[in-house]
């Protein structure tokens, strides 16, 4: 059983880390500020592992596969009805970006930075809401 208070610590804590994002970063600056280059980079990444997190979670205390990438997280969670399949290609995208800042295969371009807290903060917010929507629905 998937365990309702532990995943809304990590679904507030997604919340947060958008509003932090969206109060303190300056996309505009990103590509000539090495600390809000990193800021951004970093908040993003522990937004997105707070996701991935939750994700394995419910995977693994629902039994609904056996991922082999974080990516499959997201395609388990929508082959199950947890999550719409165009949020769940957006939330791989993301996971995707985690593990490039995380595994530093390439440095970030600046530009996706900047789009990504530009355009597409809401993404998290919407998974923060399709996990709760999910997790209150009567059995």
């Amino acid at each position: 059983m998937t365990d309702p208070e532990l995943i809304a610590k990590q679904l507030a804590f997604i919340e947060t880390m958008v509003a932090e994002l969206r109060r303190l970063a300056r996309p505009a600056a990103i590509e000539s500020d090495v600390r809000e280059e990193r800021f951004v980079a970093h908040t993003l990444q522990m937004a997105a592992q707070a996701a991935l997190d939750v994700a394995s979670h419910i995977v693994s205390d629902e039994r609904l596969g056996e991922p082999q990438t974080n990516r499959e997280l997201f395609a388990l969670l929508e082959r199950s009805g947890w999550l719409t399949a165009a949020l769940a290609a957006r939330m791989q995208a993301m996971a995707g970006f985690r593990n490039l800042v995380v595994h530093g295969y390439l440095k970030v371009d600046p530009r996706i930075l900047r789009d990504i807290v530009e355009n597409r903060l809401d993404d998290l917010l919407e998974f923060v809401v399709g996990i709760r929507s999910h997790l209150t629905r009567p059995n």
